[in-house]
């Protein structure tokens, strides 16, 4: 049977998401590991996750599946969290496992990921309790010029310019939500929502922004570049310290197959013609 996972994890001491060669520490490795302990099971297993983190990017919302024989679940399924939780290293936690329903997939299914990047610009720096999740800004920020420049950002694009390129991978996607909000405690955080996210998107579209906020650029610039479809080298990836996967949105069971299949199908950008609304006063 196919299972779901719900768990989050500490990215700071894992190099990620994905298996890796080298022994390198990463959290599908240490997952899988501890559920072939706890279950005794032959063979390793293989975790499916709706979305592969980078080194040192938190998750508080992250999902996975795997596939479990009848019954090792049969035997195990009661005790298995418990039995997670007492292998598991502190820095990554299994929250919920249950039996998914049909036509489930983890990466596929999900029609959205939303994203949080925190950021602190007090000339002081960064609370020491926050330091492993707060990014530290030198410089004051001002959150209108970068919400104004977020929304030069939202509805489906070629994200090309803020992306790491990888060979057969399209880079268009449709960004859902982005704004920024400054917390009581003086952070500024990010939400950030899209049906997909390329490597690298999320940091580099905050890397602009934050070089709006700071008033190194206008606010109109993040849609330029964008426009522009290449890589700006005055678009900085800032450090993965500050950014945590927190949710990420399925539709109905009903629907789960279907949207499976159609998240593998290679997409193509909209034109102006195929939807009228979608025009964007020159900023597509």
């Amino acid at each position: 049977m196919r299972l779901r996972l719900d768990l989050s994890y500490d990215g700071t001491d894992f190099h990620g998401w994905a298996r890796q060669p080298g022994g390198r520490r990463t959290v599908q490795e240490t997952l899988e590991e501890a559920l072939r302990v706890v279950t005794r099971a032959p063979a390793p297993y293989e975790l499916t996750v709706a979305g592969r983190t980078d080194a040192g990017v938190h998750a508080r919302g992250q999902v996975a599946h795997v596939g479990m024989a009848d019954e090792v679940w049969a035997e195990h399924g009661e005790k298995l969290l418990k039995r997670l939780a007492g292998r598991l290293p502190k820095d990554v936690r299994v929250w919920r496992v249950a039996p998914a329903p049909e036509g489930f997939d983890a990466r596929f299914s999900a029609i959205w990921r939303r994203y949080a990047y925190r950021v602190a610009d007090q000339a002081g720096g960064v609370d020491p309790l926050l330091r492993g999740h707060v990014l530290w800004h030198d410089r004051p920020l001002d959150i209108d010029a970068m919400n104004e420049a977020a929304e030069g950002l939202l509805g489906e694009h070629d994200f090309a310019a803020y992306c790491k390129k990888r060979e057969g991978a399209t880079t268009i996607r449709e960004m859902q939500q982005l704004f920024w909000t400054r917390r009581a405690d003086g952070v500024l955080e990010a939400t950030v929502r899209a049906d997909a996210f390329c490597h690298n998107m999320v940091r580099s579209l905050v890397g602009a922004l934050l070089f709006v906020g700071d008033g190194h650029r206008p606010p109109s610039w993040p849609a330029k570049v964008l426009a522009a479809g290449v890589r700006d080298s005055a678009v900085h990836v800032v450090r993965p310290v500050g950014l945590t996967l927190e949710e990420v949105g399925y539709p109905a069971d009903a629907l789960l197959a279907a949207r499976s299949v159609e998240a593998r199908n290679m997409r193509t950008l909209k034109t102006a013609a195929d939807n009228p609304s979608s025009v964007c006063g020159g900023c597509d």
